[in-house]
């Protein structure tokens, strides 16, 4: 969707962006072949992802710097470009806007990841907990104990009533543990005129070892709150040994947030993992998307300084839940090929394109991700009957368009740009998203003249 109104004046002008193409372009080895070069980026409020060598120039800089300030005056959060120039200076400038059904690719070139049903999570951050009906609390666990402790660092402190503990319980969903009752029970985060009381809430907090939150405050860790977007969420694998004290999980309604250390969260779990303790202590990290780590066996433990530490379940790029193949890792689809795959990555590769036949029919397969011209065929891909998420090159995505193909199960999209032309990628973006109804991308097109390489 080409857009004849651009959003930004400024922006929208050719000799805007001029320093910004010739310092992606000061080392132009195509232009000087006869051959048109190619350059893609994308410029935000607060950042850049441009592709160039050494330093930058003033020119370029004070450019940045304008489009920045426009795109803040305007309020638009970043604009992704592609530019072709021909042998002789003649150039192309594509500037593609925002758009609710593109989420952007942060530190690549890319367009981004097209997000075909809106407020579509990737797998694992739908994941429940499995059922811990056995679960106990562990030996450290003493009610009596932590009760003494508490009133004796807290003497005179207003604790909660029985009704105020089952409203929080009908609020969560849940039953506390009985050690989170003992807590309450001594401290309800308060002062004696049932109002916040920020001396008394430190006084709680140096108590039990965490800026404690007030009974009414407690709250379930939320999957999707954590949640990276699909760029990153696509190929992310989370798993939980048979010996994990924690469950590989983004989110669990038995997950009861009490506190923070000032930025990651502490919380009671009533879900835990096979070898894990019910009401022991976990810490879930405001840097991480999946997963948290075991801090103590009890919240006993915790308020005495008792800690413990458990390794967070396995994540990341490994099998058999994760492979890659190409150049450097795997060399064929076959070694990837396992019931527990659940992301295929197909990087660079010199050999013969692969063929997708040895992974047709897993059951747990949700994202292919293969650079341009590895796929033998890449009309196998509407094979794959669980793919949530595909990100394949623009010739790859033309083969499905054409032939009807593209996999309805899919939930999020993305096209690699690899030495091709970047231009009509909108266009054939534009062409996916309607397949699910989505909003188009709008894409403004420049004209103006480089000059030959310097």
């Amino acid at each position: 969707m080409l857009d004849q109104r651009p959003p930004l004046s400024s922006v929208s002008d050719f000799a805007t962006w001029e320093p910004v193409l010739r310092l992606m372009l000061a080392d132009d080895t195509a232009r000087r072949a006869a051959r048109p070069a190619r350059v893609a980026g994308r410029i935000s409020q607060y950042g850049t992802s441009l592709a160039y060598r050494g330093s930058m120039s003033s020119t370029a800089r004070t450019a940045v710097e304008d489009i920045q300030r426009a795109l803040a005056r305007g309020g638009v959060q970043e604009i992704a470009f592609r530019a072709e120039t021909q042998p002789n200076g003649k150039t192309t400038l594509g500037l593609v806007w925002p758009s609710p059904a593109v989420e952007p690719a942060y530190g690549y070139p890319d367009l981004g990841v097209l997000v075909l049903v809106d407020g579509a999570l990737a797998e694992p951050w739908l994941r429940r907990p499995d059922p811990v009906g056995g679960a106990v609390p562990a030996p450290s666990a003493d009610l009596e104990l932590l009760e003494r402790t508490l009133r004796e660092r807290l003497p005179g402190a207003v604790g909660a009533t029985e009704e105020e503990i089952a409203a929080a319980e009908a609020r969560l969903g849940a039953t506390l543990s009985d050690e989170l009752k003992v807590l309450y029970r001594v401290t309800r985060v308060y002062g004696g005129d049932d109002e916040f009381d920020l001396k008394e809430a430190d006084r709680a907090g140096g108590a039990v070892g965490c800026e404690l939150s007030g009974l009414e405050h407690l709250f379930s860790i939320d999957a999707a709150v954590r949640y990276p977007g699909w760029d990153h969420g696509a190929t992310y694998v989370l798993g939980t040994a048979p010996d994990a004290a924690v469950q590989g999980l983004a989110g669990s309604p038995g997950w009861i947030g009490f506190g923070s250390n000032g930025g990651d969260e502490f919380a009671v779990d009533l879900t835990p993992g096979p070898a894990g303790y019910f009401g022991q202590v976990i810490l879930v990290d405001h840097e991480q998307s999946l997963g948290a780590d075991l801090v103590a066996d009890s919240l006993t433990d915790f308020v005495l300084g008792r800690m413990r530490e458990e390794p967070r379940g396995r994540s990341g790029d490994e099998l058999p839940s994760a492979a890659r193949v190409g150049t450097g890792c795997l060399a064929s689809i076959e070694a990837a090929a396992h019931p527990a795959l659940e992301v295929l990555s197909i990087g660079a590769w010199d050999g013969t394109p692969f063929s997708l036949a040895p992974v047709i029919g897993l059951p747990r397969l949700r994202t292919l991700s293969a650079m341009p011209g590895t796929l033998a065929d890449p009309l196998e891909a509407a094979e794959l009957t669980g793919l949530e998420f595909l990100e394949v090159g623009a010739q790859e995505w033309r083969a499905l368009l054409d032939a009807g193909s593209v996999p309805r199960t899919l939930k999020a999209a993305a096209i690699k740009v690899r030495d091709q032309d970047h231009l009509p990628v909108a266009d054939l973006a534009n062409e996916i998203l309607a397949l699910w109804d989505r909003p188009k991308i709008t894409q403004t097109l420049l004209a103006g003249d480089l000059g030959p390489p310097v």
